[in-house]
């Protein structure tokens, strides 16, 4: 080879190089333009309105719902004012009809029969409507240098130190033994007091600074202030045991008995100079429990009965006869089943409606942070404003494959945008899925990002939160 054709090999060289430099760069911006595009760029202006109304009922709900009892109230008188009826052994289970069912006043779902028997499956929702709080121990009330106190303890996890300095609502029932059932809800009106866990001031906190994160307040440390005007001729302590007795009819010997939940007084209130976000108490699960009940509303007459099963206590386990482990849902469907088939019901046929049956199991996850992104493998992290997250955990603990397949199908259909999520090492947290694969039922995870999940006042995207709402019906509306 002479000089010039060298030089011309050399050139060529450069140039598919540069080519190749030139398709690879080209293909990592079109990646992260892939990985950037937000929910928010595709909505037409009807869209848009569609978001913000969500947004607005999504407020509401969410306010009026801080606790498992007070999500049942708040979804029966939604269900019924949308012509849901109580279900009953003798209820016409014609197709179109519209039930809701409720166990224990902690756990609700809510039905329209399709158009296929039950025994073909039916399409479940299923979330849960309890949320991290303190609750007030059985014997709570003490007094101590001139203050009057509840002891607390902590259901679900969280971090204890955000719950110090924070307006805090007492709500929940008390049952006393003649069974009359006292309701309780105080701090949520602005006239009402409000109850608080005072942290030391950085004057004197001396002592505590070399706690770690999660011990600067530990969770024994998180006892509320409720009294603290002396009297002449009574304790502190006697004086909140009078005005118990006085204002609800109840001695302290009731709290034995009785469910009370602190839970922060704030209302829920968009974000960012965009409003494009809401900061809310309970995101973990409201979101998609709230999703729930707003597509099964709009089913009329879908081809398989459709179910939200909206359930207690995932944040401790799915335990108690309220939770997703509980035979509730089984016993609900074999009841039903047997009001469509009578005499020919057997335990085959339940088994049969049970292996038919697809679920979809949605609950909120941690969204990439701004400041601290490198907990997650952001090839596989959700993003908020990006759409719903289909979990991938990995494990054996995903979908199957074929299921997954689905699943992205009717969301594609239906111009759900979705991405994927999957934790970076180890990680916690869970849903109430396992448990109802455990009779073997079809079931996926998914649900969407949010920032600051457990805490007491975390973050979502509207977008996000209207999509999980669309999902949700989409799934619903599959044949």
């Amino acid at each position: 080879m002479n000089f010039k054709s060298a030089l011309t090999a050399v050139a060529i060289v450069s140039a598919l190089a540069l080519s190749n430099q030139t398709l690879a760069a080209d293909e990592k911006n079109n990646d992260e333009k892939k990985e950037q595009a937000s929910s928010w760029l595709n909505l037409s202006q009807g869209e848009l309105k569609a978001v913000e109304a969500y947004a607005t009922n999504y407020k509401e709900f969410i306010y009026n719902a801080p606790t498992e009892l007070t999500f049942v109230k708040e979804a029966i008188k939604r269900a019924e004012a949308n012509g849901f009826k109580r279900l009953t052994e003798k209820s016409n289970l014609k197709p179109g009809a519209r039930f809701y069912d409720v166990n224990r006043d902690r756990a609700i779902s809510l039905i329209v029969i399709g158009k296929k028997g039950l025994q073909q499956g039916t399409r479940i929702v299923g979330s849960h409507i309890d949320s991290p709080r303190l609750e007030l121990k059985g014997r709570p009330l003490y007094e101590k240098q001139k203050f009057a106190l509840f002891q607390t303890y902590v259901h679900g996890g969280i971090k204890s130190y955000q719950w110090v300095n924070i307006p805090l609502a007492l709500v929940g029932r008390v049952d006393k033994k003649d069974g009359t059932v006292v309701e309780i809800s105080m701090g949520f009106d602005e006239k009402d007091p409000i109850l608080m866990v005072p942290d030391l001031a950085p004057h004197v906190d001396h002592p505590n600074r070399n706690r770690t994160s999660r011990d600067v307040i530990q969770k024994e440390e998180l006892d509320v202030i409720i009294a603290s005007k002396p009297d002449f001729e009574k304790s502190i302590k006697q004086v909140v045991e009078d005005y118990l007795t006085a204002n609800y009819n109840i001695s302290v010997e009731d709290f034995v008995s009785a469910e009370l939940a602190l839970v922060p007084a704030m209302k829920p209130r968009d974000v960012g100079f965009d409003r494009s976000m809401i900061a809310a108490y309970g995101h973990d699960d409201k979101a998609a429990s709230i999703a729930s009940v707003a597509a099964i509303m709009e089913q009329k007459l879908p081809e398989y009965t459709s179910i939200a099963f909206l359930v207690d206590n995932e944040e401790v386990g799915n335990i108690n006869n309220t939770g997703a482990k509980s035979s509730y849902l089984v016993d609900l469907l074999s009841g039903m089943l047997y009001n469509q088939q009578g005499k020919d019901y057997n335990e085959y046929n339940l088994r049969k409606l049970l292996r038919n049956t697809k679920v979809v199991s949605t609950d909120v996850n941690p969204g990439v942070h701004p400041t601290w992104s490198g907990v997650w493998e952001l090839g596989n992290a959700p993003r908020l404003g990006n759409g719903i997250n289909i979990k991938l955990y990995g494990g054996g603990f995903n979908a199957n494959s074929e299921y997954t397949a689905w699943t992205r199908n009717y969301l594609d259909e239906n111009n759900i945008k979705w991405q994927t999520s999957t934790y970076k090492g180890k990680a916690s947290g869970g849903t109430i899925g396992s448990s109802l694969s455990d009779d073997n039922m079809e079931v996926i995870d998914f649900g969407v990002p949010i920032l600051s999940i457990h805490s007491p006042y975390a973050v979502g995207s509207k977008v996000d939160l209207y999509s999980l709402y669309k999902a949700m019906s989409a799934f619903f509306a599959q044949k």
